[in-house]
């Protein structure tokens, strides 16, 4: 004998009905509501057996069915609004019971006759959002209806929907000949919308001037430009062109929209205000799927010279947005369940996960990394990101094999660099892991001059050029890159090897305490990273400032305890550390 409490799967068209407003229909006429309540329902139940249906839940003012036809359940819903209307003539309009009605395609759970899972949540957010008296049916229920039933189909776009992963897109339904309210230009101007890329996506739109000077317009449009040029730099990043931005300059336009007609994720819009020699720039950053905003800042600088303030706030604000959309993309990556994992996705886990540079980090770095090139043999920056990582492990002392680690970290590089050497990202990761594990100083400063070139907007690029002219040994120039790199991304993740390496420039310029304060700020953004201690042990004890000293190297070897100077010599790329070393030798640690 069954349990009829077991539970079954099964693919189904889930239809959900609810009533518009049933609180304040119960507050103003309790009995009244009622009444006309059960007549609908009489009216549901019957079109929902005709067309084969199966009632699995009537609980308060809702009703919850199923179909084993998509065509069957929309024709039911499209018959039952058009019959409930009927039943509301004659009745005042602030009594009118209407109902929203959603559909979806999907598996659910069956237990007792009841339907739980994803599928019934999203037919439930589509009832939500249809229109009193409307039908709303998602993408899926679209594409197995669209050809067959003589109805028009509203694209409403992408809809986020509670505790579902991933945006639903969602259509609104009418009967043929129904009126329609005035049309939605979206679908005469775009019916078929370009799809989402595989990778971040955004689009800039026109800045609006607040001035109202014509003559400022320019600017505002000059600015943009910039912008779209500067973003358009960074390789992961799918930026439209001005052409289509700019389509929608003059017009108040919704961002979900903008969204939907170019095929983005992210917006990004601003404002220009010029008064009394002064320009304010206002930009905010927003995801175009849920309507979030990421970022919002204002910028406020002296209108003297135009080209240089263009240039200037130009890198302000990719500086901002930039470390903002991948951290974003990151979250999301995050939450998306392990079955439907991509290869960015992969890439985009291990990004979160190196970070601290622990063994544990690193290890797991490495897995995601190489799980992204199972997927994606031709994905350049998993390559070069998983070639750093192996140079991590020897520079810090975690590989069990080194000779192993630094053929790998050599392969991978090359391998970015094969896949695509005009990626700034895979050029910049290159010079820094050939400049630990080959040592060509001449085209390790050639691949890292490339890399900001190609992205002079790139964090990255500039810190990583930074530690190869610092490691060739041409310490301000090193120092100048760091600066650069800091004033690109001041709140980066990766800033404690940016402070780490400006410190031990400092240190073979004599500059102790500078390199102090660099070695401070590298253990304050990243407590676990040994490399800063031992900057810190090194500047303390060319300073005479032997407390401090010996406190350092306590914490370095807490944090590395087979550390010794010989070890980390052999480690390789320790070239033009001569007064490092000198000051670790007098800090006490270990020969």
């Amino acid at each position: 004998m069954s349990d009829p409490m077991a539970v079954t799967r099964r693919l189904v068209a889930v239809f959900a009905a609810d009533v518009e407003g049933y609180s304040r229909l119960m507050g103003a006429d309790e009995v009244g509501t009622l009444k006309g309540l059960t007549k609908r329902r009489a009216i549901l139940e019957r079109l929902i057996g005709e067309h084969r249906g199966r009632i699995a839940n009537t609980a308060g003012d809702s009703v919850l069915a199923e179909f084993g036809s998509a065509v069957e359940a929309v024709q039911c819903a499209v018959e039952a609004q058009t019959a409930l209307a009927e039943g509301n003539s004659g009745v005042p309009p602030n009594k009118h019971i209407n109902f929203r009605i959603g559909v979806h395609i999907g598996d659910v759970m069956v237990r007792a006759g009841d339907l739980f899972g994803d599928g019934v949540n999203i037919a439930a957010r589509l009832q939500s959002i249809a229109k009193p008296g409307g039908v709303c049916i998602s993408g899926m229920t679209y594409e197995q209806v669209r050809k067959v039933l003589p109805m028009t189909f509203v694209d409403l776009g992408v809809q986020q929907v509670k505790n579902i992963q991933e945006p639903i897109r969602a259509y609104q339904v009418a009967a043929p000949g129904e009126a329609q309210e005035p049309a939605p230009a979206r679908i005469a101007e775009a019916e078929t919308p370009p799809p989402m890329p595989d990778k971040p996506s955004i689009a800039v739109m026109p800045f609006e001037n607040m001035s109202g000077d014509p003559e400022q317009e320019y600017f505002a449009d000059g600015m943009v430009e910039e912008i779209i040029t500067a973003l358009s730099r960074f390789k992961w990043l799918f930026v439209i062109a001005r052409n289509s931005s700019f389509t929608f300059k003059g017009r108040a336009v919704d961002v979900k929209e903008v969204g939907r007609r170019l095929g983005v994720r992210y917006v990004l819009e601003g404002s220009v205000r010029k008064a009394s020699g002064k320009v304010r720039i206002t930009g905010q950053l927003i995801d175009a799927v849920t309507g979030a905003h990421i970022w919002a800042d204002r910028f406020e600088r002296d209108l003297t010279d135009v080209f240089a303030l263009q240039d200037e706030v130009t890198v302000a604000v990719v500086s901002a947005i930039q470390p903002k959309l991948l951290q974003t993309e990151i979250g999301l990556a995050m939450r998306r369940r392990p079955e439907n994992l991509t290869a960015y996705d992969f890439y985009l886990r291990a990004v979160h996960e190196y970070n601290p540079m622990t063994r544990d980090a690193l290890t797991e770095t490495l897995r995601l990394a190489h799980r992204a090139l199972e997927l994606d043999p031709q994905f350049g920056s998993v390559a070069a990101l998983a070639g750093f990582c192996y140079t991590q492990k020897v520079l810090l002392g975690y590989a069990v094999d080194p000779q192993f680690d630094r053929k790998e970290a050599i392969r991978l590089f090359r391998l970015a660099l094969s896949i695509d050497d005009s990626d700034p990202e895979a050029l910049a990761w290159a010079a820094f892991i050939s400049a630990y594990m080959v040592g060509d100083c001449e085209s390790e400063i050639e691949m890292a001059d490339r890399a900001v070139a190609l992205n002079p907007n790139s964090y990255l690029a500039w810190s990583n050029r930074g530690v190869v002219y610092r490691v060739a040994g041409q310490r301000e120039e090193a120092i100048r890159s760091f600066e650069r790199a800091i004033r690109m991304s001041p709140v980066d993740p990766l800033l404690h090897i940016t402070f780490l390496h400006m410190g031990l420039a400092f240190i073979e310029l004599g500059r102790f305490d500078d390199a102090i304060v660099m070695g401070k700020k590298a253990l304050r953004q990243n407590p676990f990273f040994s490399p800063a201690p031992r900057c810190l042990a090194s500047a303390f004890a060319h300073l005479g400032r032997d407390a401090e000293a010996r406190e350092a190297a306590a914490h370095l070897l807490e944090l590395d305890p087979g550390f010794t100077i010989s070890a980390y010599i052999a480690r390789g790329g320790q070239s033009n550390t001569k007064l490092l070393i000198e000051g670790l030798r007098t800090a006490g640690l270990p020969e």
